[in-house]
Parts: structure tokens; C-alpha cells; sequence
């Protein structure tokens, strides 16, 4: 079984402060994503969706990392159904749109549909063009689209979640629900039906139980080529948006060995049925998603790095 183990990130604040994962000098860029290379071999880029891509970042991961590493990006919250400030497009883009620090009608938030066509266009060629130097080294792996959870099963959003798709054609697009509509006992059955017609990865969610803003946990893969589990940690008192949490209190959550070792039965399980899968831990407060990944990967069998960089 084909079994890759990383974290969503290697440059969080409270990873970098608490001093326990890089070792003593290791305080570059460069170094870091060096390092952190030489551990794991797959990680998640959250920054994506935050702020678009860049061409030139690509390039530089591609340089500090090893043949073998596999970059997975989330796809930026605009093209997701989320609010999106106009600080978080390109500068031109937002200029073009009235929307930038200078304008008097500045929206706070934009969502997709408030863009014109044309803009639209031009976002996601710009997304997929700062993807490219990942894509030609063979570095790069999905692109996940955690769609907001106001993006239910009704027809227009089907159909945007249609229109991602068709733009990520030729890319391996993963798909994490967060409306419970999608993946409840009744929809389910549809909802992966839907994602394998489109060859779409279906997301494996681990979250707090009990929670409203979360799909329901379903183990199946509905692409033949990737399985994909992230394990967001189980932290419900601040797991709702509304909590007031940031993003590292809201995953502040260290797996413990029992809640491993049931995780690594069900990776287990679904793994076969797929010729890759991934686990991401997305429990990102200081090194505990870093901790739990190299106890998975122990317990997996798998080897915690890739070939060194020559």
C-alpha cells in the first residue's frame, strides 16, 4: 500500500515558536521546507487558500525539496464559495474590480459570483499557471477544494462544484464537504456517486463529533488513482467558526495513541482501493500535527522521508 503521511503546513507560527520540530539554526525558509522534507514525505499547502499562488514559490519548493515530494494545494477560498476580501486578490485584479484600498465602494467581502466572467477567467488561469513548475518536476499532487458550508446539494451549487471540476481538468481535484447535506445517511449514496462520475477525490474528514459544520465521516474513494483522509483533531469547544478561535486554537488537538491506532485501521481498510493515499494532519497548533504524523507513519509501515536532495 502506497501511503504518504504529512501536515497542512510546515511554517506555522506556533510550529516555528515552540522550538520542538526544527532543530537549532534552522531558521530560513529554505531550511525549513529542507527539513521538513527530510521527514515527511507529502505536505499541504494552506497558504493557498489565503492568498493566490505564486509562480516564483513554486519554483523554490521545487528546488529545496527531493524527486518524490508531493505538494498538495487547497484551492484558494474564492473559487470554494467562501467571503474573500479584496486585499486577498491581486492588485490589478482588485483595481479592475473597484474593490481596491483606494476605491470609496469597497465591499468588505466578495464572493465568486460577484466577479465578472472575464475576471473569473483570469483568476484561475493565474492559479493554475503559479501550479505549473510544481506540475512539470511531478511535485505536485491534488488540489483540494474544502467548499464553504453554506455550498449545499441544491442545483447551483452542484453546478458551481460542476464548474471547479471542469476547470481542473486534467488536475487531480480533492473535494471536502463541509454542509452536512452532502454526506448524511439519505445523500450520501449520491453524493460519491457524483464524485466518481467526475473522478473527483472524496475527502475522509476527521473532526469533533457532535459538531454541525462538518460532513459526516464516510471511509469509501471514489477515485481509483487517490484516497485522501485529513484529520482536522477533535477539539469541539472551539471547532465553530463562531468560537472566536484562531485557525492554530481551533486544531489545537494531540491525538492520542488509542485514537491512532483506530485511524490507522481504517487507513488500512480503504487504502488498497487506491494506488496512493494521503493522510494529512490538519491538527496544526505548535508540533502536534508533525508528532502525530510520524507516530501514523510508524504505525503504517511506511519510511518518515524521501531521497535526500542532491
Amino acid at each position: 500500500m502506497n501511503i504518504q503521511c504529512g501536515t497542512a503546513g510546515w511554517t506555522d507560527k506556533t510550529l516555528i515558536a515552540c522550538k520542538r520540530f526544527y532543530p537549532r539554526g534552522c531558521s530560513t525558509a529554505q531550511a525549513r521546507l529542507r527539513f521538513y522534507a527530510s521527514r515527511f514525505p507529502l505536505v499541504e499547502v494552506d497558504s493557498a487558500y489565503y492568498g493566490m499562488p505564486s509562480v516564483t514559490n513554486s519554483l523554490l519548493w521545487s528546488e529545496r525539496t527531493p524527486p518524490g515530494f508531493t505538494f498538495n494545494f487547497k484551492a484558494f477560498r474564492l473559487f470554494t464559495g467562501h467571503q474573500t476580501s479584496p486585499d486577498a486578490l491581486p492588485k490589478d485584479i482588485a483595481m479592475a474590480l473597484g474593490t481596491s484600498a483606494a476605491s470609496v465602494t469597497r465591499k468588505k467581502n466578495l464572493y465568486y459570483r460577484d466577479l465578472p466572467v472575464e475576471i473569473r477567467d483570469e483568476m484561475w488561469r493565474r492559479y493554475l499557471e503559479a501550479l505549473e513548475p510544481l506540475r512539470q518536476t511531478e511535485r505536485l499532487g491534488a488540489v483540494l477544494f474544502q467548499f464553504a458550508p453554506w455550498i449545499t446539494r441544491a442545483p447551483q451549487d452542484l453546478a458551481h462544484v460542476d464548474e471547479c471540476a471542469a476547470r481542473m481538468a486534467g488536475y487531480t481535484m480533492a473535494v471536502e464537504f463541509r454542509n452536512q447535506s452532502w454526506l448524511d445517511e439519505r445523500q450520501a449514496p449520491s453524493t460519491l456517486a457524483f464524485l466518481r462520475e467526475r473522478q473527483l477525490v472524496h475527502v475522509i474528514v476527521d473532526a469533533p463529533p457532535g459538531v454541525t459544520s462538518r460532513v459526516h465521516t464516510v471511509w469509501d474513494v471514489t477515485n481509483p488513482q487517490l484516497a485522501m483522509v485529513r484529520l482536522h483533531g477533535r477539539n469541539t469547544a472551539s471547532w465553530s467558526p463562531g468560537s472566536g478561535a484562531s485557525a492554530s486554537d481551533r486544531f489545537n488537538y494531540d491525538y492520542n495513541d488509542a485514537e491512532l491506532d483506530e485511524l490507522a485501521a481504517s487507513i488500512r481498510t480503504i487504502a488498497p482501493r487506491a494506488a496512493k493515499t494521503h493522510v494529512i494532519f490538519n491538527n496544526c497548533f505548535e508540533d502536534q500535527g508533525q508528532r502525530n504524523a510520524l507516530s501514523m507513519i510508524g504505525r503504517l509501515g511506511g519510511a518518515a522521508s524521501v531521497a535526500p536532495l542532491d
